[in-house]
């Protein structure tokens, strides 16, 4: 596979350690502080929840006091929160109602093109075939895709081969169809998503835009999981923002994923998920200062070309691809939400405990995320031409993320009975500690109205009923929502948890593919 020439390249992505994953592909200090900053999330999490612990006993009235404050902070935050996902939902049902077609008649878009890329692993035919047709009905010019098929040599010859017969099939379709099949075992690389899309764009480059002399400014590239099909005026909205950015080439522009494919044959616990996964990028959307790119996200060809494409060697490679392009245009790169949706299938598995089981394991690699705070605090430190109130502020941002998912949800769990069952004798004796479980209940209690804002809006965000499902199931997928409080802490905190545990002790993850299925 050819690279691309270092003239090419911005400035400070020619760096040798532009690309570092982890710190043992590093030398001396660098490799030192980089192995330091893999040791700071999980220290901090853990010392704040011990911390918590050895105050409710050896401490017990700051405890309480901490806790009083505490749930302040958590129903402010809940209605925060709250206010984003209401107002993103309004956004998003707007934009769903607008005629796109009509809205970028005005701009001059028909040399245009869309680079869309699928990696996929094992996932079965009609899921590849799903998302391909989700292509085809969209009100765009399919001629105007540019579609690659990225298949895992490791996966089997049968997959290789799908990919092959997908090629053969929509070749007279699209603008372009290109099957890739991504080596195994490559030196340097994480076998997963971001090694198969690294190899793609590069083998489609070779192929159809260098062939073709395509401008590399007149490509968006689109880089979907497998089981995304977009909405139809995807492409047309993506346009319009395009046209419409202030700084179009220095942007990557992300849809809402609604995770609905298959929302109704789902268990209720993965139903949830997949809805408070929808609302936390909708909470994203409103805060674009704070988020990255996520899952299925769209770039301009030419960022990704100048930066060497995306990371091979990391678990979270969708918000790596951010960071990279933010470091190499030294802190100018946005992030613009479209606030338009597509749509994903939710983790389940033939049984609950496969179900439970494959969502801990997916939050689990999302939540290795963290391992992006080691990158960008590590390059910080390196690209001064980025302003230090711009890295302080992303960094200070970005780890109080990490940790508060971490921590929070355990906090509350452990906050109001910790003083009273390891509290001193003293403490007992006080009204504090007898009112401090009331108060604290109360608290969140007010802060369980979140739960039904999420309940009304999951509602209008779920596929119309299919045939054999009956209307009872509406009034489960509302009441489903009393889990949240279980949710948050065994599929968000304790994920998160081992994650963070497994980065400071230096037992690096993989990348866990989440398994897809057809539904019966």
């Amino acid at each position: 596979m050819s690279e691309i020439p270092q003239e090419d390249l911005l400035p400070y992505a020619r760096r040798a350690d532009f690309k570092v994953g982890r710190a043992n592909e590093l030398k001396g200090k660098d490799a030192r502080f980089y192995r330091f900053l893999e040791i700071v999330p999980g220290v901090a999490s853990w010392s704040a929840l011990i911390g918590i612990v050895l105050a409710s006993i050896y401490w017990s009235f700051f405890a309480a006091y901490f806790i009083i404050a505490f749930s302040i902070y958590w129903v402010l935050k809940t209605i925060f929160l709250s206010y984003h996902v209401r107002y993103n939902w309004k956004r998003l049902k707007h934009h769903m109602s607008l005629d796109w077609e009509h809205l970028i008649k005005r701009f001059d878009y028909d040399d245009y093109y869309h680079l869309v890329v699928f990696p996929f692993y094992k996932e079965p035919r009609e899921v590849l075939v799903a998302a391909l047709q989700g292509l085809l009905d969209a009100r765009y010019d399919p001629k105007k895709l540019i579609v690659v098929i990225a298949a895992e040599e490791r996966a089997g010859k049968e997959q290789a081969e799908l990919a092959r017969e997908m090629e053969a099939l929509y070749a007279d379709k699209f603008g372009y169809v290109v099957a890739s099949v991504h080596p195994a075992d490559t030196s340097g690389e994480i076998a997963g998503k971001g090694s198969n899309v690294h190899y793609a764009l590069h083998q489609v480059h070779k192929a159809v835009i260098e062939k073709e002399q395509i401008s590399h400014k007149k490509i968006l590239t689109s880089i979907f999981d497998v089981d995304t099909v977009i909405y139809p005026d995807y492409f047309n909205c993506l346009i319009w923002h395009f046209m419409t950015a202030e700084q179009p080439y220095k942007s990557a522009y992300q849809p809402v994923p609604l995770f609905t494919n298959n929302l109704w044959e789902a268990p209720a616990l993965s139903r949830v998920m997949a809805m408070s996964s929808t609302f936390w990028q909708m909470i994203m959307q409103e805060r674009p200062d704070k988020a990255a790119t996520f899952s299925s996200h769209s770039v301009s060809y030419q960022a990704l070309y100048e930066i060497g494409y995306g990371q091979a060697n990391v678990v979270s490679e969708d918000s790596r691809i951010y960071w990279n392009l933010l470091l190499a245009n030294d802190g100018n790169f946005d992030i613009v939400p479209i606030s338009y949706p597509i749509a994903m299938d939710a983790t389940t598995a033939p049984t609950l405990w496969g179900t439970i089981v494959n969502i801990y394991k997916q939050h689990r690699r999302w939540t290795y995320g963290v391992e992006n705070w080691c990158y960008i605090v590590y390059h910080f430190t390196k690209n001064k031409s980025i302003p230090l109130r711009k890295r302080w502020g992303i960094a200070l941002l970005q780890g109080e993320g990490y940790w508060s998912l971490v921590t929070n949800p355990i906090m509350l769990f452990i906050l109001g009975w910790a003083p009273i069952f390891l509290g001193t004798r003293e403490f007992h004796e006080t009204v504090l500690s007898y009112e401090l479980p009331i108060l604290v209940r109360n608290m969140l209690t007010v802060a369980m109205v979140g739960l039904v804002i999420s309940a009304v809006i999951s509602l209008s965000l779920t596929p119309p009923r299919p045939e054999g499902h009956s209307r009872f199931r509406y009034v489960v997928m509302a009441l489903q929502w009393i889990m949240v409080p279980m949710t948050m802490i065994v599929f968000s905190a304790i994920p998160g948890l081992d994650a963070q545990t497994r980065l400071m002790f230096g037992r690096y993850m993989g990348f866990w593919v989440t398994p897809k299925r057809v539904q019966s």
